[in-house]
């Protein structure tokens, strides 16, 4: 049975969003290889140490970067304060192995958080619980409890400290708990002091699997540590997956596979980054469904220009098309898979054209409610259309596709959007006997062509 979820007054803004920016930006750029070059290399960590404190990004604006995001349609960030590899992006007191006390003689997350907040950016920090230079973590509690009771300390007072020293911080995204589980980092104990000291805060669900809490599992996970119980929302990565037990959002790179700046990497073209923030729009529901797109400046600090392109189309197509997707209730009211995507809200319902196929007519079927009027969004056209039972008929489209991206045709309704049983119950869903009730009364029950017995 669904757990049913009402989304707090607090969060709401998040379901309004949909769209978030996420920043993996750390001296492993150098390398241009990936944010985790040091432990997928095997590299030397005194060579990388120095490198890393030798790194200094000259050409980093964060307000430069602030602006860009706002042209690109992205409504929060997440910005990386600390990668695996242990290097911090901000002026810890725990630590000399950061931005602040190494080359730079900046406080990268000061900088980030107050170009972000000046352009209405809610504002997300990302943190790994893994450091790679830590034996302790990998020893664990049992196998050195008081090098591991240091390492605990040193996390905890590290998250306390980016939630107490730049003001409101509306998202916070763990990662990397492997080897370790809830219960060894003591994550729900942390997580009672955030909500202390940041009331409205989101958290994500890589706390590690608690055996108090998760009754099983309570190794870690993998990798990840994600929780099927502890945190606020979800974070399916490299996948779009819904999670109805809480608001969740799907972490995604804009290239083929590594987070941070890589030479070489190649690059998902504008409509699929599209596609997934419409997928996770249609499939998002008042539950989340929100899309976090990665971005991976480069070591000097400027996000690429492959990565700049991209967003600013989609960007432009959400300056048209944006009530389809911000604020948004979900979508596929009816079976849609043969032209594109369906969202709504209030009493309109959107259709997302991924496949314009030139005709003048599209018919709809199965919606039930009543239509008042149907625009093409993309240009503003008014449609006319013939509503007979449940099938809607859309006419005077263009042959052209009215855009390089998704055209939006926009459905007026008299109340909310509501399908028959066909619309409800899709392929390979609901009962098997209205597939039965449809061959039979349309055709026939025998294998031959006109359905009738020999």
């Amino acid at each position: 049975m669904t757990t049913q979820f009402t989304v707090p007054d607090k969060w709401k803004w998040f379901t309004e969003s949909r769209y978030g920016m996420f920043i993996h930006w750390g001296p492993y750029a150098q390398y241009a290889r990936g944010e985790q070059v040091l432990f997928r290399e095997h590299l030397d960590h005194a060579e990388y140490a120095e490198q890393a404190c030798a790194w200094n990004p000259e050409h980093f604006d964060p307000e430069l970067w602030a602006r860009t995001a706002k042209k690109a349609g992205f409504k929060y960030a997440c910005f990386t304060t600390r990668h695996h590899d242990g290097y911090c992006m901000w002026d810890s007191a725990y630590t000399d192995y950061s931005s602040a006390k190494q080359a730079p003689k900046r406080d990268f997350v000061r900088e980030y958080v107050d170009a972000f907040r000046k352009e209405g950016f809610r504002i997300g920090l990302y943190y790994s619980w893994i450091d790679w230079r830590l034996p302790a973590y990998f020893d664990g509690p049992a196998n050195d409890p008081e090098g591991w009771a240091k390492v605990r300390d040193y996390l905890h007072n590290q998250v306390k400290e980016l939630l107490t020293n730049y003001g409101q911080i509306d998202h916070f995204f763990f990662d990397g708990v492997w080897p370790r589980n809830a219960d060894d980092l003591e994550s729900v104990k942390l997580v009672e002091t955030m909500r202390e000291l940041q009331p409205g805060i989101l958290i994500n669900n890589r706390l590690g699997y608690s055996e108090a809490h998760d009754g099983y599992r309570a190794d870690g996970g993998v990798g990840a540590g994600d929780s099927d119980t502890l945190g606020d929302f979800g974070t399916p990565e490299h996948l779009i997956v819904v999670d109805r037990k809480r608001l969740w959002e799907s972490c995604q790179v804009t290239t083929w596979r590594l987070w941070s700046h890589v030479t070489g990497e190649r690059w998902r073209p504008a409509d699929y980054l599209l596609d997934m923030l419409c997928e996770c729009t249609e499939k998002g529901g008042e539950h989340g469904g929100n899309l976090l797109l990665n971005v991976g400046p480069t070591a000097d600090g400027q996000f690429p220009p492959e990565f700049v392109q991209r967003a600013m189309e989609i960007g432009s197509w959400l300056e048209v098309h944006g009530e389809a997707i911000y604020g948004s209730d979900g979508g596929a009211i009816t079976e849609f898979i043969t032209r594109g995507r369906q969202t709504t809200r209030g009493n309109n319902l959107y259709l997302i054209i991924r496949f314009w196929d030139g005709r003048p007519q599209m018919r709809l079927a199965d919606l039930v409610t009543k239509v008042k009027g149907v625009t093409l969004l993309t240009t503003g056209q008014r449609l006319d259309f013939e509503q007979i039972g449940n099938e809607l008929f859309i006419n005077g489209l263009p042959k052209e596709s009215p855009s390089r991206l998704f055209p939006v045709i926009r459905v007026e309704c008299d109340g909310k959007p509501e399908a028959n049983q066909w619309g409800r119950e899709r392929l390979w869903e609901g009962d098997p006997a209205r597939v039965a009730a449809w061959a039979r009364e349309q055709r026939g029950t025998s294998v031959y062509a006109d359905g009738v017995e020999r």
